[in-house]
């Protein structure tokens, strides 16, 4: 019998159209709050924006900055697929390293563009604490959801968990799991803030990719060696 997890059920079409509407109130609210800052957009703007009526906007989202969630959640949920499609017990350092990499790649002037929208939301939330809480609450969300990926690739864990947090089966230590979720989730969280704050380009040195990359084989090297 196989050990591997069943995939998750395919999504709704109802559920799809749900998931584009609130993808398209994000890009709304990202292109407006980078141009115009948070404080001098409203909620009405950003439906206009959108296509759609304010009560549909307050249908998906509590207030203006909650909309831009969608679109950061994106490029997590990018990244954990990637290291969810490689087989377990692949190296953590070069899976980590890999999977950023592709996930915060610029291939085409699509994928530039939403890099580029992710650059002005993190310039607006320097004085915007409610849209600061959002991308902090993103990558909260998104290492929390790391944890199970991170123990796949570490090992089976079909085990009883015993003392210091490793399973009875072999499994991966609980703590360790945890340690390199968070880390990891930070690590390409500095890494986007910190191109954030500088004028360079999508691609190539300085980018997204570049420094994640950077950042995790400075922080998870020793994971290689593992």
């Amino acid at each position: 019998m196989s050990t591997e997890p069943s995939p998750p059920p395919s999504p709704s079409l109802t559920e799809r159209r749900k998931a584009a509407t609130q993808l398209d109130i994000a890009h709304a609210a990202a292109e407006l709050f980078a141009s115009r800052g948070p404080e001098a957009t409203t909620a009405e703007e950003i439906a206009r924006r959108a296509g759609i009526a304010l009560r549909t906007f307050y249908r998906y989202f509590r207030s203006k900055q909650d909309a831009v969630g969608p679109l950061l959640t994106d490029g997590a949920d990018r990244w954990r697929g990637l290291l969810e499609a490689m087989a377990p017990g692949t190296p953590l350092g070069p899976a980590l390293r890999a999977a950023a990499e592709r996930a915060l790649a610029a291939p085409d002037a699509g994928a530039a563009e939403a890099l580029l929208r992710t650059r002005g939301l993190l310039r607006a939330a320097e004085d915007d604490p409610a849209l600061r809480a959002v991308w902090y609450r993103v990558n909260q969300e998104s290492e929390e959801r790391l944890v199970p990926v991170i123990a796949r690739l570490m090992g089976p864990a079909d085990g009883v968990t015993g003392a210091g947090g490793r399973t009875d089966g072999g499994g991966p230590d609980a703590l360790e799991v945890r340690l390199v979720a968070a880390a990891a989730t930070d690590a390409i969280r500095i890494a986007v803030e910190t191109w954030a704050d500088t004028e360079a380009g999508a691609e190539g040195p300085g980018s997204p990719a570049d420094l994640a990359a950077r950042c995790l084989e400075r922080l998870l090297g020793g994971l290689d060696r593992a």
